[in-house]
């Protein structure tokens, strides 16, 4: 019975897979920190650069 119980591995598949998901989380949470600092840049850039444009538009012309 302890023979059988050492040979059993249908336990460590699970287990593989459990690790690679951790493994993948990781490495998506890390990426994503490190854009993050740079799209904040970003759409503030975009932002301002609408509402200088939106400052400086022409009013619309009146409907009739």
């Amino acid at each position: 019975m302890f023979k059988k119980f050492l040979a059993d591995e249908s336990g460590a598949t699970a287990i593989e897979y459990g690790l690679i998901a951790a493994l993948v989380s990781v490495a998506g949470i890390v990426a994503l920190e490190s854009m993050g600092s740079s799209l904040s840049a970003l759409f503030s850039d975009v932002s301002s650069k609408m509402q200088t444009g939106a400052a400086s538009a022409p009013a619309p012309a009146p409907t009739p």
